[in-house]
């Protein structure tokens, strides 16, 4: 478990509450530098709810939230996802901007010349395995499923942020597709050395993915722990998962 000094994120026994209904309910975990956080649990249990706790999409009712040292309250709040990479289901590409624009969206709002786009574009393409001379100029109407998925998480690679949040992207695609994505994403973590939390309800892509897992029950975490501790758990929601994948 890191330390306080060495959490790139942590929640300070942090609750947070929409239309008079508590979300989530005294959260307390760090997560470090380069480490995959998989939020795991059912429909509704809190983990988009922590996702937004983080980028300030929403403030916490009570505790706190902290991004590198420092209070998300305290951030200038544009200023904070600039430093955060977002990934959604079905990606939230932008229909009417081609692929090159897509991406390029958080670079041109920071002031970055054309010809660093360029070059960053073709380098975040060749990374996501699109190559730019094909895929560059055309539009999200043009690529399938899981093309559209890797120009998102080239999206939200893009400035470079050290943290990337990432809420079930790949949960709208085919099974075939969506195992090859977590192979090549598993394997693409591994290289950038960011710290991502990664929201799920598949258990199995969360042993695929996870340094470590947190689950989420009732908007609690009721349990952290590494993949393999994970499996060993005593906790009821932990065992239920991992009887599912009999």
């Amino acid at each position: 478990m890191p330390t306080n000094d060495s959490a790139v994120i942590e929640f300070r026994d942090a609750s947070a509450r929409a239309g008079g209904k508590t979300m989530v309910e005294g959260l307390s975990f760090q997560i470090a530098q380069g480490e995959t956080l998989v939020l795991l649990g059912r429909s509704g249990s809190g983990k988009t709810t922590t996702l937004k706790l983080i980028n300030r999409l929403l403030d916490p009712a009570e505790g706190a939230v902290c991004v590198e040292q420092k209070s998300t309250t305290e951030w200038d709040a544009i200023r904070l996802r600039r430093r955060i990479g977002y990934v959604i289901q079905e990606t939230g590409l932008f229909p009417h901007f081609t692929v090159e624009r897509n991406i390029s969206v958080v670079p041109r709002l920071e002031g970055w010349d054309e010809a660093r786009i360029r070059a960053r574009v073709v380098e975040l393409l060749e990374l996501v395995g699109l190559d730019a001379g094909s895929f560059a100029h055309r539009y999200p109407h043009e690529l399938s499923g899981g093309q559209r998925q890797r120009v998102g998480v080239a999206r939200a690679l893009a400035a470079d942020p050290p943290i990337i949040l990432m809420d079930e992207p790949f949960g709208a695609l085919d099974p075939l597709t969506r195992a090859e994505l977590q192979r090549e994403f598993a394997q693409l973590s591994r290289s950038l050395h960011k710290t991502i939390v990664f929201v799920t309800h598949d258990v199995r892509e969360a042993f695929a993915l996870a340094s470590r897992i947190g689950l989420f029950k009732d908007g609690r975490l009721v349990e952290i722990s590494e993949p393999a501790a994970f499996a060993r758990s005593e906790n009821e929601e932990a065992r239920a998962f991992c009887e599912s994948l009999n």
